[in-house]
């Protein structure tokens, strides 16, 4: 009999209680409103994402990672790492050993692992038996199975909005045993359109309008699945915008003609690598004594805080605008493109017009909870908190930064 117990223990143990454990395992669903700005909230556009700060958590705003780029900023969130250390340190850069350009229009170079440095939240949590889902996010279409969410779509910047809402309660209706407890969620809406009309534009009102129309649209379809009280909902933006303006542009073309150099960025950042070696000191001071409206480094004197020296695809030189203000390696010309009319972001990232914002809600999070400035590395080890695993090492992120945000 002895024998008999110690058996149905065991059967216990390996099927009814993770059984259990998971069924009670939480839910939390992370979207993104890609260049949504800290203050946007405050024009009074936005009901239903106000409803979710005030009765959630609301961050004076999230400050993102340097530079304040898409994919940096994104994969920083999902990481809890700065970009010297997760690899993804622009939108576009060169790979300094291969010389292959990564640009997130090149779907070879977005699929690629090799860019991808950190582990994001989706790997995590596959490593340890969790079901992950994303309806885009820079990241998880990698080209490793493992290192994907379990269920994800290509980027498709045209897909349909109610399509993306859709796909999201798709998923939460699965079965059990399917049902992805991690799920992300994007839209563009404005980003896209704070770059061609910038931030104080009637065009981005009426956008504010639309992303918030999306968010009520999410929190009904939630409650038809009877899925809004379980689920923990994190809304964050990626950056802020500034606006820029042709009459505030910095040509550098006529120091770099001088030389033979490649430079990589233009707008807030511009990178350069001298093909002589001994050729940076002379850019740099030529650099220097001209600096106005803008700061230029050598890689291993950036400011500490911006903690972007480390990684081999930096160059040896940055550039860095003031912000508003444009550079331009060649002579600027308004038909290679918007990037200095209209709207920006990649600046400093401790500049206020550069931080997004962060409202939580759920059965994870403190209600009706007003903090301060968050960072966007702390939100990895807030997401293994709430779901009640160790993060992974070497993160930049700190839960003792966030931990405050949740119920006790």
């Amino acid at each position: 009999m002895k024998i008999k117990r110690i058996l149905l223990y065991i059967l216990l143990v390996l099927f009814i209680i993770p059984s259990s454990v998971a069924s009670e395992r939480p839910y939390v669903l992370l979207i993104s409103l890609d260049g949504f700005r800290w203050d946007f909230i405050n024009r009074g556009l936005s009901p239903n994402i106000q409803w979710i700060a005030e009765n959630g958590v609301e961050a004076i705003s999230l400050e993102p990672v340097f530079p304040t780029k898409t994919f940096p900023t994104h994969y920083s969130i999902v990481t809890g790492m700065y970009a010297e250390n997760h690899g993804m340190i622009s939108n576009s850069f060169i790979d300094q050993e291969t010389g292959e350009r990564f640009g997130l229009r090149n779907r070879d170079m977005v699929e690629n692992a090799k860019y991808y440095q950190g582990e994001a939240i989706w790997e995590t949590l596959r490593r340890n038996g969790i079901i992950t889902a994303s309806y885009f996010w820079p990241g998880s279409e990698i080209n490793i199975e493992y290192r994907r969410p379990h269920h994800y779509h290509q980027y498709d910047h045209d897909r349909p909005h109610l399509d993306r809402i859709e796909g999201v309660i798709e998923w939460l209706q699965l079965p059990e045993e399917n049902r992805p407890r991690f799920l992300t969620l994007y839209f563009s809406d404005v980003d896209s359109e704070g770059h061609q009309t910038g931030p104080y534009s009637d065009e981005i009102n009426e956008t504010i309008v639309l992303v918030d129309s999306l968010m009520g649209i999410l929190l009904d379809r939630l409650e038809d699945i009877d899925m809004l009280d379980k689920l923990n909902i994190i809304l964050v933006s990626d950056h802020g915008f500034t606006e820029v303006t042709s009459d505030r542009v910095i040509e550098l073309q006529h120091i770099l003609d001088d030389y033979d150099v490649v430079t990589d960025g233009v707008g807030p950042v511009v990178m350069i690598k001298p093909d002589n070696p001994e050729d940076i000191e002379p850019i740099y001071l030529r650099l220097r004594e001209e600096e106005e409206n803008y700061k230029v480094y050598l890689k291993e004197e950036m400011p500490a805080y911006w903690h972007y020296s480390a990684h081999a695809y930096i160059m040896p030189i940055l550039v860095v605008a003031d912000i508003g203000w444009s550079l331009s390696p060649w002579q600027y010309n308004p038909a290679r493109g918007y990037f200095a009319t209209g709207g920006n972001h990649g600046y400093d990232n401790k500049h206020i017009d550069m931080h997004g914002i962060f409202y939580a809600i759920g059965p994870a999070f403190r209600p009706g909870y007003r903090t301060g400035t968050i960072r966007s590395i702390d939100i990895y080890p807030l997401i293994m908190e709430i779901f009640g695993l160790k993060p992974r090492s070497g993160i930049d992120g700190d839960l003792n930064n966030i931990r405050f945000l949740l119920k006790e």
